[in-house]
Formats: structure tokens, C-alpha cells, sequence
């Protein structure tokens, strides 16, 4: 069992890595239809996993509430989206194209609240893969292996043009190709710390479950809603976001599917 939990915590990592890698191997920034279509793909994937892998299996382990079955997760995805707001609101940060940064003023680099977008972003992905590998290795019922890795898979996959992304402009703002694949490296290290640290605390959080799966989802979606699908719709000719969002969904619920 460690040997799978070590694995499912490593590929959404992994993911990042080989995406911030391609500053190596393509000499030009992404165009804005390839950027628009990586984070429609992103949004979509995240969109997905946040109802397959998170809140149906919230609702599923409060079933003995009956009809108020839906308490925890409506509960733990409210507390998911404030979360996010708050940290959204006090961490200094910049996202991708924008003249202003958000969060509490700061004379951090602009590159360095990059950086930190794409941190915050990936704060609830972490934590996501972490409570559902404890409910896996808790013993609950509605986590199998299979469905924790394919929630880790789905991350990884919408983290590989997510790590490009972050590099490739990073590097076109005048950081070298080094600096700009460590820190598209470092903004995905979040997510196996923050997994490993919901694990290991598994014990306590066994009891509150459905309400931590559902604040994992609600985390996810004010990503999704705040950032990735502005992002994706930006501009003239955006309907390749809105097809890649499509293409995204459908895969994470096939691996969902398939794989659990």
C-alpha cells in the first residue's frame, strides 16, 4: 500500500516537472490560442474530479443522514470556497498577462507573484490527492486505489501544460531557462507536501471525511471559476477553451469511471 500512496502523491509532481521542462526544448513563448486551450483543458479536468472524486463520495459516506445526506458537502464546499477566498485575497500574487497583482500590496518581483499564482492554484489539488489517498488508506469503501490514482493521473495530465505555462513566460520575462524550470518546478511542490501532510494526520480527519472531500472540491471550483475559465475565454476566438474544458471533463470522468 505505501508503494501506491507514494506513487499516487508523485505524479501530480511529475506532471508539473515535465511541463516546466519544455523551457528547454521550444524556443517560443505559447501563443494565446495554446495557452487559452491548456487552461480550458485544466479547468475541465478539475471540474470533473471535483464531482466524481470528491463530492459524490461525500455525499456517499453521509448516506446513513438520509435525506440530509447533502449537509456535509454543501458544508465542506462553503468552507472550501472561503478558504481560497481569503488566501486569494491575502497572498500577494499575479496572474499570467496581468498589469495588476492581487492580494495585500507587495514589492515582491513580478515574477515571483507568478510564481505564486500558480502556488495558490495548486494548494487545493494537493490537498485533494491527500484526503483521498487517507480515505484509501483508512479502509473506506467509496476510496479504492483506483480511483485515488486516477484523481492523481487526472491532476498530473492537466498539470503538464500547467507547468509549461508557468516556465515558458517566466523565461520570456528574462529569468534563464535554469531559474525559470526551478520555479515551475518549486510552484508544483505544494501539492506532494500538502498530500503527505493530510496523510499523515489521516487518523484525525477520518471522522470529518465527507466534510474534507467536499471542501478539496469547493477549493478546486473557485479556481476554476476565479482564474482558469476567465483565462480560457479571454479574447476573440475563445471557443477552443470551451472545446479543450470539454475534452478535460470527459477524461478525468472516463479515468474516474474506468479506473475506480
Amino acid at each position: 500500500m505505501s508503494s501506491q500512496v507514494t506513487a499516487g502523491l508523485l505524479v501530480p509532481f511529475i506532471g508539473t516537472t515535465l511541463g516546466a521542462a519544455c523551457v528547454f526544448f521550444m524556443k517560443r513563448r505559447l501563443s494565446k490560442q495554446v495557452q487559452r486551450a491548456l487552461t480550458g483543458f485544466a479547468a475541465g479536468v478539475m471540474t470533473a474530479a471535483s464531482i466524481w472524486s470528491l463530492i459524490i463520495p461525500a455525499m456517499d459516506m453521509a448516506k446513513d443522514k438520509g435525506k440530509l445526506a447533502f449537509i456535509p458537502a454543501v458544508v465542506g464546499f462553503w468552507c472550501g470556497i472561503l478558504f481560497l477566498l481569503l488566501l486569494d485575497t491575502i497572498i500577494p500574487h499575479l496572474h499570467m498577462d496581468a498589469e495588476k497583482a492581487e492580494g495585500v500590496p507587495s514589492k515582491l518581483a513580478r515574477t515571483t507573484m507568478m510564481v505564486l499564482a500558480v502556488t495558490l492554484h495548486n494548494i487545493p489539488e494537493g490537498m485533494a490527492v491527500g484526503i483521498v489517498y487517507a480515505g484509501f488508506i483508512s479502509g473506506s469503501s467509496e476510496m479504492s486505489a483506483g480511483g485515488a490514482f486516477a484523481l492523481a493521473l487526472g491532476i498530473a495530465i492537466q498539470n503538464f501544460p500547467e507547468g509549461a505555462i508557468i516556465s515558458m513566460p517566466l523565461h520570456a520575462e528574462g529569468k534563464s531557462k535554469c531559474k525559470a524550470f526551478a520555479d515551475g518546478v518549486l510552484s508544483g511542490a505544494v501539492e506532494p507536501v500538502g498530500a503527505a501532510l493530510t496523510i499523515l494526520f489521516a487518523g484525525l480527519f477520518l471522522p470529518v471525511m465527507p466534510y474534507l472531500l467536499s471542501f478539496a472540491a469547493g477549493a478546486m471550483l473557485y479556481v476554476v471559476v476565479e482564474e482558469l475559465i476567465p483565462e480560457m475565454s479571454e479574447g476573440e476566438h475563445s471557443n477552443i477553451g470551451v472545446i479543450m474544458f470539454s475534452v478535460g471533463f470527459t477524461l478525468m470522468m472516463i479515468l474516474d469511471i474506468a479506473l475506480g
